[in-house]
């Protein structure tokens, strides 16, 4: 009988522990992935509030061109857009400007010419916006709508 050795090509390694290696990498990637994620809430935020700014200003022109017995002066299209604004802009609870609005009417509605509603809104944000508007200035959101008489 013959016995045949073995021959060793790769010599054995040893495994070390890497125990700690993958925590490590967490605590790496974990700043990274927070402003990632903190990014995207802010900016969805901030494109619901410019949803809900040009909402806004197509129910008061919307409002102010409706034929009705008696025409809705400035001021009361102004009031349909805040109060369209009211509760629904997300500002948390920090003491952000109210939206400006601005109505431009032709001076007799028998024209052609159209109503135009304006509004602008000076968005800060709960973190990352808030430190974005110091760095480079305050965020400001507009909308404009414009309707003809009907």
């Amino acid at each position: 009988m013959i016995k045949l050795m073995s021959i060793q090509v790769f010599p054995r390694i040893r495994k070390r522990p890497c125990r700690g290696a993958s925590a490590i990498e967490f605590a790496l990637m974990l700043p990274l992935l927070l402003l990632l994620l903190f990014g995207i809430i802010e900016t969805s935020i901030a494109l619901y509030d410019k949803a809900i700014i040009t909402n806004a200003s197509r129910e008061a022109a919307r409002a102010g061109v409706v034929m009705s017995k008696t025409r809705l002066s400035d001021s009361e299209i102004e009031q349909v857009a805040l109060s369209y604004c009211g509760n629904r802009l997300i500002s948390f609870g920090a003491l952000s400007s109210a939206p400006k609005v601005t109505v431009q009417r032709p001076a007799s509605p028998m024209t052609n010419d159209p109503l135009t509603v304006s509004i602008a809104y000076t968005y800060s944000g709960f973190g990352l916006g808030r430190l974005y508007a110091a760095w480079v200035g305050p965020i400001q959101l507009t909308a404009t709508t414009v309707m003809t008489y009907e």
